[in-house]
């Protein structure tokens, strides 16, 4: 067990050493060549507009040519997941954090908010510390006249402290095949609970969140706009309608444009640039994108320093292209554009939202999609902040890890006589049949935590959820043992969680074999 318990770190540590390797070895070819290893999870659209980008901006301002080193692991969380593994082992074997790339380039932000953090390893006299990033030499003045005032919605733009730095907005909306809702009967989502229709079982497309950052934010969105109970409602019914569960956000588009689902939640800059590339190939009409109004989060998509950056000028350099009016233009111009002094992409057409107001003013006749995300942006009235720590765990224990229970139990109740096929979002309080009714209530349980001295906490409500966070996630009542030695607290809450849904999924599954 303590050797498997050692392999996942290490195949992180390795991967992390993988780009500074490549580098090194172009070395001999190029000593005077500059160079940046980034990590990032942006697809090779971005990267090439990107790398090109910056090495004729870095030509023409310093005279030097500079080229761009891509380490793509994964998604934001897997390289989170290297760079934080990486970072523990330093600690451990008294080195210095980092040293192996320069630059963690995409993502949503709440992934940089953990990777600002200090980590800390052993006890006592043994303990050290250390962070996987590092605050650059930018100014204040400086990005006042970048950004201006520090707010979009109820998020910022970037760091206060200075760790990350937004380069661009993603918002997340419903990506959807017009020619297969056609054929269902099902017309063209407006809002999340739209995806809910029991139409579109088996025609839906999500991604884990536990396996993405920014799906995490979309699904933060919904629970935070509409609130935990009718949140968990819409994700649910979506979940049971789900096609299926991809580990990577691009996956959702891909499948929609191909006709293997109907619809499904999506990254606005993913669906806007799929549906582009199949009315280019001739199809004009087969594919849409909708923000749903007043539901959803236009979050930054930010750039950070890594520790011991070893290319660190030129990393510095990178940022500051990227917020540059070069950096901002390959983002909505289109392909071989000229505005003035700007240019556009040379190949691929990114459909992003910029980061910069001044930049949306000046130049925003010349997008190619008519989007202002600082009018879509709204603050949320009352967040709860403990709902995003209970995304992941609660989504795979009531679908990725249960999908064949989930989308039975929710076809027993669809498919009964007094299901409501008239109504496209279908709760409790949609039917009078008490038997359905009995049903949806078991369908939208939420889970019921024991704490220690067998006090029970709900997650149905903020103060169970603040205490179950205080509790597991934060490790309060480590002590109490409440889980096995050796499981994680996390994996511990997920299991207790899979065992709640198997039990309701079953019960909605009896009842209606027993009518």
């Amino acid at each position: 067990m303590k050797f498997k318990s050692l392999v996942f770190p290490l195949l992180l540590i390795a991967l992390a050493a993988v780009p500074v390797l490549l580098a090194r070895g172009r070395e001999s070819n190029s000593n005077a060549l500059r160079r940046v290893i980034i990590y990032t999870p942006h697809n090779e659209q971005i990267r090439s507009e990107f790398a090109r980008g910056f090495a004729e901006w870095h030509l023409r301002k310093f005279g030097e040519d500079a080229e761009v080193i891509w380490n793509t692991p994964g998604g934001t969380s897997e390289i989170r997941r290297i760079l934080d593994a990486n970072a523990q082992a330093a600690l451990r074997e008294n080195r210095p954090i980092g040293g192996n790339a320069d630059l963690v380039f995409g993502g949503g932000s709440y992934e940089y908010g953990q990777l600002k953090l200090e980590i800390r390893v052993g006890d006592g006299a043994d303990a050290r510390s250390g962070r996987i990033l590092q605050a650059p030499s930018f100014d204040d003045a400086y990005l006042t006249e970048i950004y201006g005032a520090n707010t979009i919605g109820d998020n910022t733009l970037y760091d206060i402290d200075h760790y990350w730095f937004g380069v661009a907005l993603s918002g997340f909306g419903i990506v959807y095949n017009r020619d297969i809702l056609k054929d269902l009967g099902v017309p063209e989502p407006r809002i999340w609970a739209d995806l809910t229709d029991a139409r579109l079982a088996g025609s839906v497309t999500l991604v884990n969140p536990a396996q993405s950052g920014s799906v995490t934010t979309a699904l933060e969105a919904i629970i935070q706009r509409l609130g935990w109970e009718q949140g968990w409602q819409i994700i649910r019914r979506m979940s049971a309608n789900a096609r299926s569960v991809a580990s990577s956000a691009p996956k959702v588009p891909l499948d929609v444009s191909a006709g293997d689902s109907a619809a499904g939640p999506c990254i606005d800059f993913y669906g806007r640039y799929q549906a582009q590339a199949i009315a280019t190939a001739g199809d004009p009409d087969r594919l849409g994108y909708v923000d749903p109004l007043g539901q959803t989060v236009i979050d930054p998509d930010p750039v950070a320093l890594l520790s011991n950056a070893p290319n660190r000028e030129t990393a510095e350099r990178f940022i500051r292209f990227a917020l540059s009016d070069d950096g901002q233009a390959l983002w909505q111009f289109r392909v071989n554009a000229q505005v003035g002094a700007l240019n556009g992409p040379v190949e691929f057409e990114l459909r992003r939202m910029p980061v910069r107001r001044d930049f949306i003013a000046k130049y925003h006749s010349q997008f190619m999609d008519d989007v202002d995300p600082f009018t879509l942006a709204s603050a949320v009235k009352d967040p709860d902040k403990n709902a995003r720590s209970f995304i992941a765990p609660l989504f795979s224990a009531m679908c990725a890890d249960r999908r064949d229970e989930l989308a039975a139990a929710w076809k027993a109740i669809y498919t009964h006589p007094a299901y409501p096929h008239d109504i496209i979002f279908v709760t409790a309080a949609n039917v009078d049949d008490d038997e359905l009714t009995s049903m949806l209530l078991a369908f939208d349980a939420m889970p019921i935590v024991t704490g220690p001295e067998n006090v029970r906490y709900e997650m149905s409500t903020r103060e169970g959820r603040a205490s179950i966070k205080e509790g597991y996630l934060k490790g309060k009542w480590k002590s109490a043992n409440l889980w096995p030695e050796g499981a994680t607290p996390i994996d511990e809450l997920r299991r207790h969680f899979g065992s709640f849904f198997h039990e309701q999924y079953s019960r909605i599954m009896h009842t209606r074999e027993a009518a």
